[in-house]
C-alpha cells in the first residue's frame, strides 16, 4: 500500500482508532514470548508458570503475591525502557485530532509515557494494580507491599470494596475486565478507521476487534478502512479483513504517515 492512501484515508477519517501489539513495544527493546529469542522460548517453566498465576491468584491470593515479590518480573524493569517513535507518532495522531482512542495488548504503559492520552489496556497495565471485584485500579504506590508482606497481611485489599487485589495485569485464562472489554468492543464498532500496528492478529478475544469493526459498520451500511502496519502478512490479511498491508517497522512506518498527514494539513 502506498503511504499516499493511507494518510489520506486518515484525514477523511471521522472516528480513528489504533490496535497495537508486542511488535511496536519490540522495538523499544522489550523481547517478545514466542520469538526465537522470546522469554518462553528461553525458558518453558515460565510459560508453565504464567498459565498457573490466575489460578493461583483465585486459590491462594497470598501466595500469589508472595511469589510476586520474591522474584523480578518476566519483562524486567519496563520504567528504563523508552517509548519509539512509533509510539511518539500515535501520540501526535491523537494530539492533531485524528486519533480518538489506541486499544492495546501491551501491558508496558509506553503509549501513555509517549503522550497518548486515550488508551485503552486491553490486557491491563504492568504499572497498575486493580481489584478483581469493583475494577477500581491503583497506583502500587498506594500500598506498602513489603509492609503487608513482612507483617502477612496480604493481598492488599480495595480501598472501595475490600475486595482483594492483584496485578492489573490479565493472566492466562483471567477474564478481560469487563469495563475495559465493554469500552474496546464500543470504539470498534464506531470507528471508521482502525490502524493496526505491530499484532500477529492471533491472540484473542483482542484479535477480534478488527472483525467486529468490520461486521458492525457493514450491519449499518456504513464503510471501514483497516490499515494493517506489520512486519508480516497475519491471519487478517490473508482472510481479507484488513483493506490493506504496509509491511514495515512501526517506528518507521507510522512517523512517515504523520509527517504526510501534517504536510497536507487536517
Amino acid at each position: 500500500m502506498d503511504f499516499l492512501l493511507s494518510h489520506q484515508d486518515l484525514i477523511a477519517s471521522k472516528y480513528a482508532i489504533a490496535s497495537t501489539g508486542a511488535g511496536i513495544s519490540t522495538e523499544s527493546g522489550i523481547p517478545d514470548f514466542r520469538g526465537p529469542a522470546g522469554i518462553w522460548t528461553k525458558d518453558p517453566g515460565a510459560e508453565k508458570r504464567a498459565y498457573q498465576s490466575y489460578e493461583k491468584f483465585r486459590k491462594n491470593p497470598k501466595e500469589y503475591w508472595k511469589e510476586r515479590l520474591s522474584g523480578p518480573s518476566l519483562l524486567g524493569d519496563l520504567s528504563k525502557v523508552m517509548p519509539n517513535p512509533g509510539h511518539y507518532a500515535l501520540a501526535e495522531l491523537e494530539r492533531i485530532g485524528i486519533l480518538k482512542w489506541i486499544i492495546t495488548q501491551n501491558v508496558d504503559n509506553l503509549h501513555q509515557r509517549g503522550g497518548s492520552q486515550k488508551v485503552l489496556d486491553y490486557h491491563g497495565n504492568a504499572f497498575k494494580l486493580r481489584c478483581v471485584s469493583c475494577h477500581t485500579r491503583y497506583d502500587p504506590n498506594t500500598f506498602d507491599l513489603e509492609r503487608l508482606n513482612r507483617e502477612d497481611q496480604l493481598p492488599p485489599l480495595c480501598q472501595k470494596c475490600q475486595g482483594a487485589i492483584k496485578s492489573d495485569v490479565v493472566h492466562f485464562n483471567e477474564p478481560i475486565p469487563s469495563d475495559v472489554a465493554e469500552r474496546s468492543l464500543e470504539e470498534a464498532a464506531q470507528c471508521d478507521l482502525m490502524l493496526i500496528c505491530g499484532t500477529s492478529a492471533v491472540v484473542y478475544p483482542f484479535a477480534n476487534l478488527p472483525r467486529v469493526a468490520k461486521r458492525r459498520q457493514l450491519e449499518k451500511g456504513m464503510g471501514i478502512i483497516l490499515i494493517e502496519i506489520n512486519a508480516e502478512p497475519t491471519p487478517l490479511t490473508e482472510q481479507k479483513i484488513s483493506d490493506y498491508l504496509i509491511q514495515g517497522k512501526t517506528g518507521q512506518v507510522l512517523p512517515q504517515i504523520v509527517e504526510k498527514v501534517k504536510r497536507i494539513g487536517t
